[in-house]
């Protein structure tokens, strides 16, 4: 009897105990809560010393005093729901702001009040198909929204109580070098693609030394090309290829180098190392990587005619609808349709030179007789109309009304760097000749191996 008494005043002491280890572990705990609401961390303690005895443990009531305990230390250390997920929409062809909050269970109030923050809100009025809207909602209302402006700006607007914030925000965009070389086999535009290039910057590298190389007839299988590019990356995704840093092509044992530099009016252009201009008034070719089918030639038989008559400028081969370029700044001095020539265009750049583009297809919608034209600008499109045999682009070069060749004929240069930029510029290009210098090497070396 008196061992059961003295279990029982054992049990009962021990539930007092833990109801007590209960109350101390809530009133804490309100401590803390309150030191967290107003800034301050709560002090540590020092581990409590156990008050629960092995007797106590073992009582039956001791487990429910131990999922109360359990509970309110889940209770007092809850962590805050998550956020609301993203939500990815891909805008479809005719779709607008309000069809997508629609289909996404929002409020039409709520697109209405983005549209109306101003600024780059007023984008979300005109977006297109393939365009991305990122969402994040809750309880059927808009929480925050981002729509990618450009490759380095996002619009972000947000819910503050009950009406919405609008922030454009800046991403600066990581540049990483890149480097591709080949030698010609067979064409620039082949071999380029073999050496990994993309296509534009095939075309680019073939603009930049466009002035001094005839891409249609200059080549000679063994010639070598090398450039030196930059990729656009953001948040270490790869966007797209950027500009040509600098190349190298060797024509006939020839060695042609050119660097870009932009000045400080942000104009970009590409010039030897020793600061030359590479650009020219004029490119030495209107279409791109045609063949000359029929070269300069005062004494030609005309292949339609049958007699000897002077072609006074160069065919170039190409598919009908071929874009044809003004070789030159200038004014459209004709455009229409003369005899032999069929429809044709010719240009005026300045006092001196003429460029006349004849057998053209069609002319480039926007332009007409008096219409200025920058070089390297679509003006037509290849054609067989007048007396041609098959399509071709005819191509003639005037200085001061006299026809010259215009493959080997001297083409002005563009205004060099002045001599104030020139030390700035050799300083920014000499890394950049250097790379080059050692690409071209080593292509050199896997040549005669």
């Amino acid at each position: 009897m008196s061992e059961n008494y003295n279990l029982a005043s054992e049990a009962r002491v021990s539930s007092t105990r833990r109801m007590s280890l209960i109350v101390a572990f809530l009133s804490l705990s309100a401590v803390a809560v309150v030191h967290f609401r107003s800034g301050s961390a709560p002090a540590a303690t020092p581990p409590a010393t156990p008050l629960v005895t092995a007797a106590a443990a073992t009582a039956p009531t001791a487990h429910r005093y131990d999922d109360i305990i359990d509970t309110a230390v889940n209770d007092a250390l809850a962590v805050p729901p998550a956020a609301p997920a993203w939500t990815r929409v891909v805008v479809a062809p005719g779709e607008s702001l309000s069809n997508i909050f629609e289909n996404q269970g929002l409020p039409p109030e709520q697109w209405m009040q983005l549209t109306k923050l101003g600024g780059d809100c007023n984008r979300l009025k005109r977006i297109k198909a393939g365009d991305h809207l990122n969402f994040r909602y809750s309880a059927g209302q808009l929480d925050e929204l981002t729509y990618a402006l450009d490759e380095t700006r996002t619009l972000s607007v947000r819910r503050n109580g009950d009406r919405f914030e609008a922030a454009t925000l800046t991403t600066t965009l990581e540049r990483r070098s890149a480097q591709g070389s080949g030698v010609i086999r067979n064409s620039l535009f082949a071999d380029g693609r073999r050496a990994g290039l993309p296509d534009r910057m095939i075309l680019e590298f073939a603009d930049i030394f466009g002035y001094d190389i005839d891409f249609a007839q200059d080549l000679q299988e063994g010639d070598r090309f090398a450039v030196v590019y930059d990729q656009l990356y953001k948040d270490g995704k790869k966007l797209r290829d950027g500009d040509i840093l600098a190349a190298e092509f060797v024509n006939q044992g020839r060695v042609y180098r050119a660097v870009r530099y932009v000045d400080n009016d942000g104009r970009a252009g590409y010039y030897t190392p020793e600061g030359q201009a590479l650009r020219k008034a004029f490119i030495r070719t209107p279409v791109d990587f045609a063949r000359i089918s029929s070269g300069f030639n005062l004494h030609r038989l005309h292949p339609i005619l049958n007699v000897i008559r002077a072609h006074k400028g160069v065919d170039y081969a190409a598919s009908v609808g071929t874009p044809v370029h003004a070789t030159g700044d200038g004014r459209v001095e004709f455009m229409g349709q003369k005899t032999g020539y069929g429809n044709v265009v010719m240009i005026r750049h300045g006092s001196q030179y003429e460029t006349v583009y004849g057998h053209l297809s069609r002319f480039q919608s926007g332009l007409s007789t008096g219409s200025k034209v920058r070089q390297g600008q679509v003006i037509a499109y290849v054609g067989m109309t007048g007396l041609a045999t098959a399509p071709h682009l005819h191509y003639e070069f005037r200085v001061n009304g006299i026809h010259q060749n215009p493959v080997t004929v001297a083409l002005p240069r563009a205004i060099p760097l002045n001599p104030q930029v020139l030390a700035n510029f050799k300083l920014k290009s000499a890394p950049l000749v250097a790379q080059i210098e050692a690409i071209s090497s080593r292509r050199v070396a896997s040549n005669t191996r």
